[in-house]
Formats: C-alpha cells, structure tokens, sequence
C-alpha cells in the first residue's frame, strides 16, 4: 500500500512560521514521522510539498494512480482552489485533509473548506500528529475492505 502525502503553500515555513499558531515541528521532521510510521504499519508514504497550485494538480493525476490514499494539508488553498478540490475528487481515491491548526477557532474565512465535501475525513489542530493519525485511519479504512 502507498499513501501519497501532498502539502500546500507555505508549509516549507514550519517550524519558522508562526509558531505559536503551528508548531516547532518543520516539514522535514513530520515527513520522517510518517516514513516512520508507514513502515511500522507495512505501507510506503511518499511526500511531496509546492507552493503552487498547478504543481499539486500535476502530482494528483501523475502520482495517484499508483497509490490508495491521498493526506492532504493545501494550507490557504483549502479556502480557495476549486482544481485542487476537483484533481482529488477525481482521482478517485480516499483523501484525508489536515490541518496542523484547528481551522474552526481561527480567522472566519478559514473555517470553510473547499476540500471536506469530498475527503473521507478531516483532522484539525493536532498539530503533526494529525499526519500520523491520518495515515492510521487510511490504512485501516483499507483493511476494512
């Protein structure tokens, strides 16, 4: 089983970005938690980060169709891109939004996503953990098929 791990824009900044809001935790660790993880639950996880919208379309469609499970975390695209939203509803495979922050206690525009209509599940404001958690239930939502 491979699960691909797509990241929006700006969450190269972790662990610099506000961090009273994000965490100290960087990408680069919480990708080596999920490589972690994946290998104690038998599965590969392969992780990719862009700030550009097109890119992360061009990862769906070229990279989906070997894998059984999409994790998510579009940052600002959440609120805004319509593609991205349609690139994952068309894939075709099970998706998981996460958002290291919870997204409901914040600004008001953030509490709508464009992507929850078609995820199977959301996991917000766990921080870092919501990746490991996200993977947990797509490996086992797998299983029970």
């Amino acid at each position: 089983m491979k699960i691909l791990v797509l990241n929006g824009p700006n969450l190269n900044t972790l662990g610099k970005r506000e961090p009273h809001i994000y965490g100290s935790t960087t990408l680069a660790q919480i990708n080596r938690r999920l490589a972690q993880r994946a290998k104690s639950l038998g599965v590969e996880v392969e992780c990719l980060h862009s700030n550009h919208e097109g890119a992360l379309i061009d990862a769906i469609q070229q990279k989906a169709p070997a894998c059984q499970g999409i994790i998510i975390n579009p940052g600002g695209l959440t609120h805004s891109s319509v593609s991205l939203r349609d690139a994952l509803a068309g894939c075709g495979l099970p998706v998981v939004e996460v958002h290291l922050s919870n997204t409901y206690a914040r600004e008001v525009f953030r509490h709508r996503s464009l992507i929850a209509p078609i995820a199977r599940g959301q996991v917000v404001g766990l921080g870092w953990r919501g990746y490991v958690l996200a993977l947990e239930a797509l490996v086992g939502l797998s299983q029970e098929k």
